[in-house]
């Protein structure tokens, strides 16, 4: 496919399906993989953890972004890491009726938070580099629509089928089934983005030795870290994600452990209805809503609003843990409030980092390393999340993520902005 021809494709073509592939592999680490295990015997403890520590690759990868800036096109290293993907997705299922299938399944799934990483960066290269900051704008509700579609399928369309199987198969065969199924999604995406998705722009630097590869990455990071108010981006982007971090490894677990352990007691395809089928349209509307909201008044304008929308739901969690309701539909009600506000308030952070932090000479790799930045504040109250709730039990644990969301409201006060919020361009493809 030649570059005119990309940039005849529509972005509604290839948006969607881009992000998506980006947000399945992530969320069926962080979310459906930890029901997995939950399920197959292991400790809470051993699961926030393990699932915490191998998602590591999506904030060190900063260090191999500069890497895809230098070969190839963007879009050749999307399709690769998708195909990866999907192809460890099935070695995964292959592990999980082996003895020490823990071990296995997590080396393997270790593998595939590399690979998504990588995704990650290119697929944000197409993003940045095909549409003008106007599009990014409108785009981006679109966007976070298909990365949460993709969020809901792992941790609520492949969870319900996982319940469904657990029933019938067994736990083995149902969450092999579920594995082998991501698997296909992932090829499919693949072969489909061979077609549809654009080059992402021209290799900006041929490199010949390792030195030049190594200066390259310096000169990266470098101008990053040279670049106006970043030290305060970066305080703002880890502490936007902070409490969801606690939330988000804990909320199934809660959900699944027994009422006497202070949990609600569901079951797994109860789990998977309540996220798949009462979160789904709550999501979706609130990450469209979101980019429409911030494109009409301006990101500045709107920053602590949409941090109050992202924060404040996960005081649902506390509620329904002192409550411990029994009605499916006042629990799945709690949910759509949370995944609303979460849809509505996390595409202001993608923005953010778009607009404020990736504009200049690495676009991409800069966007990679803002990304990485936000991982890493997500990441490390997860890996913490486990031990804090053994220790204190559910009630005290989710009134401590309404303490650790404080700071985000601090910093989204605070934070200045480098560029303004429109730029007077038309809302056409770069040419």
């Amino acid at each position: 496919m030649t570059e005119t021809r990309s940039r005849d494709i529509r972005p509604e073509l290839w948006v969607p399906s881009a992000y998506f592939a980006m947000g399945l592999p992530f969320v069926a680490i962080a979310q459906a993989s930890v029901l997995m295990y939950k399920n197959m015997g292991i400790s809470d403890t051993q699961i926030t953890f393990w699932t915490s520590l191998i998602m590591i690759p999506w904030t060190l990868k900063p260090l191999w972004s500069p890497v895809l800036e230098m070969f190839k096109s963007k879009k050749y290293f999307v399709v690769a890491s998708q195909l990866v993907t999907g192809i460890t997705f099935a070695f995964v299922a292959l592990s999980l009726p082996l003895n020490h299938f823990f071990t296995y399944s997590i080396a393997l799934l270790a593998i595939v938070a590399f690979s998504g990483a990588t995704n990650d960066i290119a697929t944000d290269g197409v993003y940045l580099n095909v549409l003008s900051p106007k599009l990014q704008a409108k785009y981006i509700g679109w966007q976070g629509a298909a990365y949460n579609i993709a969020k809901l399928l792992a941790a609520g369309g492949f969870v319900y089928l996982a319940g469904i199987l657990e029933e019938q198969l067994g736990v083995v065969k149902a969450w092999t089934s579920v594995m082998f199924a991501i698997s296909a999604v992932m090829l499919l995406l693949a072969v489909y983005h061979i077609r549809m998705l654009p080059r992402g722009g021209a290799v900006k630097n041929e490199v010949t030795t390792l030195r030049e590869g190594f200066g390259t990455l310096w000169d990266v990071l470098k101008t990053f870290l040279r670049k106006k108010h970043i030290y305060w981006y970066i305080a703002f982007i880890i502490l936007f994600r902070f409490a969801e971090g606690f939330a988000v490894k804990i909320a199934p677990l809660f959900f699944k452990a027994p009422v006497s352990e202070g949990g609600l007691g569901l079951s797994t395809s109860q789990i998977g209805l309540i996220y798949g089928t009462f979160g789904t349209a709550a999501f979706v509307l609130g990450s469209i809503l979101g980019g429409y909201y911030i494109a009409r008044y301006g990101l500045s304008k709107v920053l602590l609003v949409l941090v109050a929308w992202f924060n404040i739901p996960f005081v649902v969690y506390a509620a329904l843990a002192f409550t411990q309701p029994e009605n499916l539909y006042i629990i799945g009600a709690a949910v759509v409030f949370e995944y609303f506000g979460y849809g509505f308030g996390f595409v202001g952070l993608m923005l953010f980092m778009m607009q404020q932090i990736a504009p200049g000479k690495y676009k991409m790799a800069h966007y990679a390393f803002a990304t990485g930045i936000m991982n890493l504040g997500f990441m490390i109250p997860s890996m913490m999340s486990g031990f804090i709730s053994d220790l204190t039990g559910y009630k005290i644990f989710f009134i401590w993520v309404l303490i650790a969301s404080v700071p985000a409201f601090i910093a989204a006060r605070l934070v200045p902005f480098t560029y303004p919020d429109h730029q007077e361009e038309k809302e056409t493809l770069p040419s």
